[in-house]
């Protein structure tokens, strides 16, 4: 029986299942929409709302396979390297993903809809916003959103990467209860055995000792992203299930609470929307330097950053933006958290080291006294504390 805590899925299905020879499967195709509109028609209407069409469960589908569906089309015998062939393939390879995904679901009677990324999206707290508000209209109104990278516009500085992570953020996004990789491989192989999956892994460290950094010949990730990506949908209090995506009924199984795969549970609360932005969905736009005072304050008392704390300034920002805290300003120096800033970079570097009662004094105004607000604030996974996750600043005190 499916649990009745599970209301949204995200399902995210690689290039290695859809197209492993490169190619676009159209019966793999077939085959996952017959599994995702069995998912669905077991879980019943629900009738929220009374919007014609809603159901109990509700499922968003991160695709890939845009260009390795496209390539073979512009003459080439192998996914590109070059980035203008890779936008070129995705252009071709992406209609065609989506009529194959169209026909499959409308089968079953059931609508879909493009809906294609970038990181700007992302990183841009309004266009975040304005994404999520798109997929519920859509989820509402019982439609199946295809969710994939616009790589044929996408360029290294707001490029995503790979599906993996970007199946992540959309299930922090939408608010998923599950997020359900499915991959060509099994799930966690134990000391890299295929014919030994891990069925449970409670710390995504631990796993990694089991990853190689082996990736298909027509995906851009492997399991070290699937392992990125648990740990970002963990952080949002989504759990991960890896399966493989070339069984039968396998998420319809997953569903119904059978063991598949690996899965990746979850211990700890989801964070605020709006620090799940800043923490993981947010680029970062450069970095501040704090002093050792600073850094404890934020770290143990959940404390704004005010500019007496500040000791350097790295990169070109502007107000709004989210950026990096380190003890110092150093590529080798890991950030423990990150914010959302009250002031530009140049306004920052005037006013550091400075009593916030002289802000106004050196720029002639005052936004606020922080410059980085303990609300806009996270603490990051690999911060100097060492808890697991992501640790939310927490209300009281302040630097």
């Amino acid at each position: 029986m499916r649990p009745k805590s599970i209301h949204l899925v995200v399902v995210k299905v690689g290039s290695a299942v859809l197209a492993p020879t490169g190619t676009l499967e159209e019966e793999a195709v077939r085959r996952i929409a017959d599994d995702l509109a069995e998912a669905v028609r077991s879980a019943g209407a629900s009738g929220i709302a009374g919007v014609p069409g809603v159901r109990a469960l509700r499922i968003v589908l991160v695709s890939s396979g845009a260009i390795a569906s496209g390539f073979m089309a512009l003459g080439l015998k192998a996914p590109p390297a070059q980035i203008v062939l890779k936008q070129a393939a995705a252009a071709v390879g992406q209609s065609r993903l989506m009529r194959a995904w169209a026909d499959a679901f409308g089968a079953h009677g059931l609508n879909v809809a493009q809906v294609l990324l970038t990181g700007d999206d992302l990183d841009h707290r309004r266009r975040h916003l304005n994404a999520r508000g798109t997929l519920q209209a859509l989820l509402e109104r019982g439609v199946v959103p295809i969710v994939n990278e616009n790589d044929s516009v996408s360029f290294d500085e707001i490029k995503l990467g790979d599906n993996d992570r970007l199946s992540a953020l959309v299930s922090g996004l939408v608010g998923a209860d599950r997020l359900i990789m499915l991959s060509s491989a099994g799930g966690l192989a134990d000391g890299g055995d295929p014919r030994r999956v891990i069925p449970v892994v409670e710390h995504v460290a631990e796993a990694r000792r089991h990853v190689t950094g082996e990736r298909s010949a027509v995906g851009t990730g492997g399991m070290a992203t699937k392992l990125d990506a648990v740990e970002t949908a963990a952080a949002a209090g989504v759990p991960t299930v890896v399966a493989p995506g070339r069984e039968v009924r396998v998420v319809t199984r997953l569903l119904s609470g059978e063991s598949i795969g690996t899965s990746f549970p979850v211990r700890v609360r989801r964070v605020e929307a709006r620090k799940r932005w800043i923490g993981f969905a947010a680029r970062s736009r450069g970095s501040i330097s704090v002093d050792e005072g600073a850094a404890r304050a934020i770290e143990q008392r959940g404390a704004s950053l005010l500019p007496s704390g500040i000791t350097g300034v790295d990169g070109d920002f502007a107000e709004g933006s989210v950026v990096d805290l380190r003890v110092q300003v150093s590529p080798s120096c890991e950030p423990f958290a990150r914010g959302r800033v009250a002031y530009s970079a140049d306004e920052i570097r005037a006013i550091a080291g400075k009593k916030a009662g002289q802000i106004g004094g050196v720029l002639g105004y005052v936004y606020r006294d922080e410059v980085i607000h303990r609300d806009d604030l996270v603490l990051l996974n690999n911060g100097r504390a060492g808890d697991d996750g992501v640790r939310a600043a927490k209300a009281g005190g302040a630097a």
